[in-house]
């Protein structure tokens, strides 16, 4: 795959004419039905499963696969713009007619090249036209479509292409390829790895003699109860799993979330660029967007490194997930420009955002009161700022994959941007709660119409496992029955690991993790993810903290400055501006992150105790107190291992990385380190 995708035009030039194709087949002749199958689950990739569908309402649809959503969505939008991208730093762009046509391209060609039905194409490279295409390509020649992340070891891509027995790896460049030819001695289903840059049309060509009948008949053999893609979990505690998806699980779950935020069929306006091998931006980016014949923009590959605004002003979306570190970044570049502001402009900017607050707490209450100023705050301040980051007409702004911080998500609601919470995994396509109009701080919102929500054994204050029911949970984890059964009980719920608990409106609060979760030496059970936040709340100039305690006499925390990172994503040694400003006001002149660690610099290591000293002070008990910390000479990173790939911190690896460093704390050190 290239991450630039100029030869898709050049497609069109070599005589293959992607506007002139006719739509081979309508939906009205496809006849719905499913695959025999005698249980919800299975562990066997060419293995179909019972649907959990409903009897009638939300939940009971006619289950349709992927080719027939998106045909209905080529009859209804075939002229529409369907891609947007950079072509040699030019906009170019796909309609859905010639989106679908160079997927059926693709599906020839893994057909011509040896795809055998339910073997894994393993796709690695950044989001691209050529992407989506490879993805929904591999899944109409009948393969599953199996995701690797870009920032996966050579070792981990190996595993993931023999789980799935791939018989195709199709890789964005030559720094992925390299990482296959190390390992392809290891794959003994592998028929061919190709790097696509500037061989996308080579490749799109190699079909040209499999006939439609041939492929027709292909995709008249798919069953919408049979598994047709693979989300590889990150793999934190071990190996990673492969979550079996099914084609219902996809077009039920993309049809349902659609229904809730599409206001304008065929013009809502999305963005790519959240890692494609997570469940949730291939479920937006692709399913969801096809279910309503959206327009989905591509972003550039250093989106996250800063590009990501440009793109947002461009594209101008109307529905934006981004995951908790985008929204952080964004606030935290937001803060260090209002620190150079003038003291008017500062003024100006604080009283807005105090009507901002009030205004939309009220909304949130369903008071809907307007306090007086909010209509001079929002052209002064409001409209401003959601033009400079792109959002101006955007409707949704969510966030998932992670936890947020209140202080963040009411940074936003001060600015007149509520970031409306989502939850689910990849063992449940995505999204199973959401919050829309109603929602609440905190919360991650209702669940989606047609599934279902209970709490396995609720403690005394309500909490208890977030267990899951819809046509959304999947089919098993590829190969792994035993792993299968732990997540699914006899009676098909899928048990999350999640705590949670409801309040009186049936709002979902998740309070943390079951495998997370420390208990203390003295039984003492704790979640670290609110600690953790109020310490990062407290102190802007941390950017990363893990609680430590498990089997332990007290609480720890590892602390992380903010620090620049590089091209590759690595931290550097150098402070980040907004720790530099605060240097700068406690007259300290170190300018990286090793001249304060080495000489724990009074005035930063001050500031951080008096900081967690206000968190203890609000401690429910002495066990929730933290007594120790230390403060690491290098961030996390996805690159470094601390961070999986939507920057969800590796509890265990951390653990492995920092032992000794955890040791000395727990050694009879100084209490302050």
């Amino acid at each position: 795959m290239t991450a630039k995708p100029s030869s898709l035009t050049d497609i069109s030039k070599s005589g293959y004419s992607c506007a002139e194709q006719v739509v081979p087949m309508s939906t009205q002749s496809l006849a719905t039905t499913l695959a025999p199958a005698d249980k919800l689950w299975s562990a066997s990739g060419d293995k179909a499963v019972n649907l959990r569908m409903e009897a009638s309402g939300p939940g009971s649809e006619t289950p349709v696969t992927i080719h027939q959503m998106f045909l209905e969505t080529v009859e209804r939008s075939g002229d529409q713009t369907a891609l947007v991208f950079k072509e040699d730093g030019q906009t170019a762009s796909l309609t859905w007619r010639q989106y679908y046509e160079q997927c059926r391209a693709a599906a020839k060609s893994f057909l011509k090249l040896g795809l055998e039905r339910f073997h894994g194409v393993g796709i690695l490279g950044f989001n691209s036209p050529e992407w989506f295409i490879s993805d929904i390509g591999c899944i109409f020649a009948g393969g599953l479509a199996a995701g690797i992340y870009t920032t996966n070891s050579p070792e981990a891509c190996q595993y993931v292409a023999a789980n799935c027995e791939a018989n195709i790896l199709v890789v964005e460049n030559q720094k992925q390829l390299d990482k296959i030819l190390q390992v392809k001695d290891q794959l003994p289903h592998l028929k061919l790895y190709s790097t696509n840059e500037n061989k996308t049309t080579e490749f799109m060509k190699v079909g040209e003699d499999v006939s439609d009948e041939q492929l027709n008949a292909v995709i008249d053999s798919q069953r919408a109860n049979e598994c047709c893609t693979l989300i590889y979990t990150s793999g934190t505690t071990g190996n990673p799993k492969g979550v079996m998806l099914s084609q219902d699980n996809i077009t039920w779950t993309a049809r349902i979330s659609s229904g809730l935020i599409c206001k304008n069929y065929g013009q809502e306006i999305l963005i790519s660029y959240l890692p494609l091998s997570h469940v949730a931006a291939q479920m937006v980016d692709i399913w969801i967007s096809m279910s309503f014949s959206g327009t989905t923009y591509f972003a550039e590959p250093d989106a996250l490194k800063g590009s990501l605004v440009n793109t947002l002003k461009e594209a101008r979306p109307t529905c934006f997930l981004g995951v908790p570190r985008v929204w952080e970044k964004m606030q935290e570049g937001m803060r260090a420009g209002g620190e150079k502001a003038s003291p008017l402009k500062k003024r100006v900017a604080d009283w807005a955002k105090s009507i901002g607050l009030q205004y939309n707490y009220s909304a949130i209450e369903g008071q809907n009161l307007v306090p007086w100023g909010f209509m001079l705050a929002n052209n002064l301040v409001f409209k401003k700022v959601r033009a400079a980051l792109g959002l101006d007409r955007c409707r949704y702004c969510f966030t998932g994959a992670a936890p947020i911080t209140k202080d963040t998500l009411e940074y936003f609601l001060s600015l007149n941007i509520p970031v409306k919470e989502l939850y689910g995994m990849s063992e449940s396509s995505g999204p199973h709660t959401v919050s829309i109009d109603e929602y609440r701080i905190g919360s991650c919102g209702k669940v989606i119409p047609g599934s279902k929500i209970k709490l396995n054994n609720p403690d005394e204050e309500g909490n208890g496992e977030v267990c899951f029911w819809g046509r959304n949970v999947f089919m098993g984890y590829l190969n792994m029955p035993d792993k299968t059964e732990e997540a699914l009980d006899e009676d098909g719920w899928l048990h999350s690991g999640d705590l949670g608990k409801f309040d009186q409106e049936n709002f979902l609060y998740i309070t943390g993790r079951i495998k997370e979760l420390i208990i203390t030496a003295g039984g003492e059970n704790i979640p670290p993810v609110p600690i953790e936040d109020a310490v990062k709340s407290e102190l802007p100039i941390i950017s990363n903290t893990m609680l430590i305690g498990d089997k332990l006499k007290f609480l720890s925390m590892l602390i992380t400055l903010k620090c620049v990172m590089d091209d590759n994503g690595e931290p550097t040694n150098e402070l980040s501006s907004e720790v530099l400003d605060f240097c700068r006001r406690h007259s300290v002149t170190a300018t990286k992150v090793s001249e304060i660690t080495a000489n724990k610099e009074p005035a930063i290591y001050n500031a951080i105790q008096e900081g967690i000293d206000r968190v203890n002070a609000r401690s429910t008990s002495n066990a929730q107190k933290i007594q120790k910390w230390v403060v690491l000479e290098r961030d996390f990173s996805v690159v470094g291992g601390e961070l999986g790939p939507t920057l969800k911190l590796r509890r265990p690896i951390v653990v492995k990385m920092y032992q000794e460093k955890i040791n000395e704390l727990y050694s009879g050190a100084a209490e302050r380190q």
